[in-house]
Parts: C-alpha cells; structure tokens; sequence
C-alpha cells in the first residue's frame, strides 16, 4: 500500500476530531432540550390552575393546591374543588316542613344579596293581587325618568297610598297613568321579566306572575344593577318600609326584628271563594339581606294563606343559614 503523505494524514485527524466533537454534543443538546420540555410544563401547568380558578369562581375551586409527584421525580399542580351548595336542593328540602293544604299551592323565590346566591321552588302562574303595586309604581317611575322628570303631587299622594296602606283606587289611577297592562308589560320588559302579563282591563289585580319573575322586579328595586335612578329606588324602598301595622305579616316573618320592606297581596277569588295570598320584599336575617317572593292560592281563608307563605318565607331564608 502506498504511503499517505503527511499532509494527507493531517487531512485525515481533522476529519475524526470534527466528527468526535459532533458526537459528544449530540447527549448535551438533548438535556438541554429536556430541561425546557420539563420547565415549560410546569409553567403551563401552574397557567391551567389559575385559569380553572378564574373561571370557575369562588364557589367551586378552594385556595389551595394539591402537587402530586411524577414517577420520573417532576411534580405537577393540580387545582383542589370542592362542589358548590345547591341552595335549590336545600329549600325543596326545607319546604317539606311546610303545610299545604289540599287544593292549595304555593311557590317562593330568594335571593341573598351579597354573595347574589338564590333558590326557587315551584314555577307555577299566579294572581298578584296587591303587590302589582310596586310594580305599577316601578313603572311609573321608569317613565316619569325616560320624560325627564319628577313625580307629580298627585301621583306621590296615590303612591304612598297604594303602597303604604294599600289603596286599591289609587292603584286604579296610577294603573290608569302608565298606560294599564300594555305599559306594565312595556316596563317589565325592560326590567327583565318574563313570565308576568298585565291584568286586562281595569283589572290590575289579575295581573299573572311568578315567584321568579317578582324577584327580577325586587332586584330592579333594591339592587344596584337597575333601570330605575338611586332616587326612584330609595323613594320606592322608603315606601315598602313604611307599610301599615295591619299589614306587617307575609315575608317579614323571616326578619330579624323591624329589618323588611314589602308590599303584600290578597284576593278572595269569586268564582271558587279560595283567596290569593302573596308577599314579597328585601328582608335582613342574621345581618344578612335578602330579597324573598312567597306567592299562593287556593286557601280557605286569607289567614291560612298568610301562615303559607310566611312558613315559605322562613323556608327560603334558612337555607343561608349557619350550617348549610
């Protein structure tokens, strides 16, 4: 074999120390990529636990972690939930103790204002008697702000009337003033309700309602996401706070002491001799508020309906309470 010359031989070395060098960083390229797999999981890991905590709200994910280890030595965060109370299930459990008598019903709403947590029982559609009152009146206020301006000494005289002592014929001539049924429902789409149809004609008694419905109007006047002004619901608040003695029973039951505001509702049917009975209002229990609507028919006597719809009351409220 033919000798190589040296400069031949030099050519050769270069070409294996360049192919040795090549070789040994091949191992450390790949730790190096296996390091940035590990941390840009970890960091993606701890974005999916923040993301799950802000969408799934307070009510279902605690404020701790749980970090479990891989079996190749990585830890992983993994979000701790815990399930949310289902308000709904507790008063249809709570309403068991409630008496309703045969060809009676009755359903209740509630909503505790500062978690904005709330319950319903029952769907049913319901006369509203008097407390249309505080709708008509919502109403009149809706449209006295959309022309500009304040109420008239006339419309403030029926109004304290109609709400404070109930007064059915300045109800009739507020419920003239908004136009009857066809300016109710104008306002109580506004307002948010669904379920709730003007009485016809003169009949503003007859109007239809839900216990759900009546809370949407309850939140229009006491809550703070609202189509009325602050005005029109501290004038309209003021009122439902100063009912007559004679009238202080319904949703107030559930209060603690003189904390309520309510308008309350009955009506003997004529066609069956059974009365409708309602209240609704904002109620303070355990330094808490909460806003309660407890409609019913069917009973034989308005004092049998007003113990209805106060149990139901007091129903809708403990299902906040310690313990729950």
């Amino acid at each position: 074999m033919p000798r190589r010359s040296r400069r031949s031989r030099r050519a050769g070395r270069a070409r294996r120390s360049r192919r040795s060098r090549r070789s040994r960083r091949g191992p450390l390229l790949a730790a190096v990529l296996g390091c940035v797999v590990v941390v840009g999981a970890a960091a993606a890991g701890a974005a999916l636990v923040k993301a799950r905590a802000h969408f799934a709200g307070p009510e279902t994910v605690s404020s701790s972690a749980r970090r479990t280890a891989a079996a190749d030595g990585r830890t992983s965060v993994d979000a701790v939930t815990e399930p949310a109370t289902d308000r709904t299930a507790l008063l249809a459990t709570a309403m068991r103790s409630v008496a309703v008598a045969d060809g009676a019903a009755v359903s209740v709403a509630v909503l505790d204002l500062a978690s904005g947590e709330g319950a319903g029982y029952g769907d049913g559609l319901f006369d509203t008697a008097s407390i249309v009152k505080a709708d008509i009146l919502a109403a009149l206020l809706l449209q006295a702000q959309d022309a500009g301006r304040s109420l008239t000494a006339r419309e403030r005289a029926c109004a304290t009337a109609m709400i404070e002592e109930s007064d059915n014929d300045s109800a009739s001539a507020l419920w003239r003033a908004i136009g009857g049924a066809d300016g109710l429902d104008a306002a109580n789409r506004r307002f948010g309700l669904t379920g709730t149809s003007g009485g016809q004609g003169t009949l503003w008694g007859l109007t239809r309602t839900t216990a759900a419905d009546q809370l949407v109007l309850l939140k229009q006047v006491f809550g703070e996401d609202s189509k009325l002004t602050e005005g029109s619901r501290t004038y309209l608040q003021g009122l439902m706070e100063r009912i007559a003695e004679d009238q202080d029973w319904g949703v107030s039951a559930a209060a603690d002491g003189s904390a309520w505001a309510l308008k309350n509702g009955w009506l003997p049917r004529s066609t069956t001799g059974l009365w409708v009975v309602n209240s609704i209002g904002r109620v303070t229990a355990g330094g808490d508020d909460y806003l309660v609507a407890a409609l019913s028919n069917g009973n034989a006597t308005k004092e049998k309906g007003v113990a209805l719809v106060e149990a139901a009351a007091r129903a809708a409220v403990s299902v906040f309470g310690d313990g729950t």
